[in-house]
């Protein structure tokens, strides 16, 4: 009897070992797992007391309307359209990046209203808007 030799066999093996990835898979989600929660809480201090203000929040916007008798008013108080200017910047203490809302009655001139927000924006005021009324539906 002769015995044959089994030779290997060229064939590509087809068959893809996952064991090792999925063990690796594995051990970055227990890592990722145990380490997030480290990351979100921040580390413990005391911190000391202090006299100084706190940070200053988003001031409240102005509003200036104007009637439909052409009467300016900066909140609810009247102005007279000379003072505007000296008024809103007493009101918002020099800051020019306080935001104006401003607010026309539709009987008044569009044009007064556009007046207005020129004579705003030309004393440095950046943040000036048109307010109205929301569409009612029918």
């Amino acid at each position: 009897m002769a015995f044959k030799l089994k030779r290997f066999s060229k064939e590509p093996i087809s068959e893809i070992n996952v064991t090792p990835f999925v063990d690796v898979m594995l051990v970055l989600l227990i890592i990722f797992m145990v380490t997030a929660p480290l990351l979100t809480v921040g580390v413990q201090v005391d911190l000391p007391e202090s006299s100084a203000d706190s940070l200053p929040e988003e001031p409240e916007p102005l509003t200036l309307s104007i009637n439909s008798k052409g009467e300016i008013f900066i909140q609810d108080s009247k102005v007279e359209y000379e003072k505007i200017i000296a008024k809103i910047l007493a009101v918002s203490k020099n800051r020019t990046d306080t935001r104006i809302y401003v607010r026309g009655d539709k009987a008044i001139n569009y044009g007064r209203v556009l007046e207005i927000m020129g004579l705003l924006s030309g004393s440095g005021f950046t943040k000036v808007a048109l307010i109205s009324e929301p569409l009612k539906q029918r």
